[in-house]
């Protein structure tokens, strides 16, 4: 068994949807990035690479790359998961920190919780999402930014 870690952040801004998990969020701001800047799926894809010693997001999928332009993040979590069945790892289960002030993402986990297991194609038991404010404190808590964070747990399949 192996485990990664991920994380990422992006700033809020207007003009842009705002898409956690893969789940388009109903919000006046969105995440600037080079891709749909999708904070889960970016932290997601950082914690399956480090699990099987493949680097991190920016080696694979880089922001200076023409076709991530713009693009779904549910393609670096596809191609990740190619990775990991070609170095025979399969996923355990993954835990996710989202830290947002706004908007109030409790509502809206388990559908996230949900969306994550479709994607990662694993029971919805192995995926946890949370979510928790800023407190005010730092660009999150002045709600300038989204972060998050996620734990993932692959295991190398067996040989028969």
């Amino acid at each position: 068994m192996r485990v990664g870690i991920g994380c990422d952040t992006h700033r809020l801004i207007t003009g842009r949807p705002l898409i956690l998990a893969g789940v388009r969020i109903e919000h006046s701001r969105g995440l600037d990035g080079h891709s749909d800047a999708d904070v889960v799926l970016h932290a997601l894809t950082d914690a399956l690479l480090g699990a099987a010693g493949l680097g991190d997001i920016g080696d694979a999928f880089p922001d200076t790359d023409p076709a991530f332009k713009d693009c779904d993040s549910s393609r670096f979590i596809h191609e990740t998961l190619r990775r990991l069945h070609d170095k025979s790892y399969r996923l355990v289960n993954v835990d996710v920190i989202i830290m947002a002030q706004e908007p109030k993402l409790g509502p809206l986990k388990d559908v996230m919780r949900r969306r994550l297991a479709e994607l990662l194609d694993i029971d919805v038991d192995a995926v946890n999402v949370k979510a928790k404010t800023g407190e005010k404190v730092g660009a999150i808590g002045r709600a300038e930014a989204i972060g998050c964070q996620v734990v993932a747990l692959i295991e190398k399949r067996n040989a028969s």
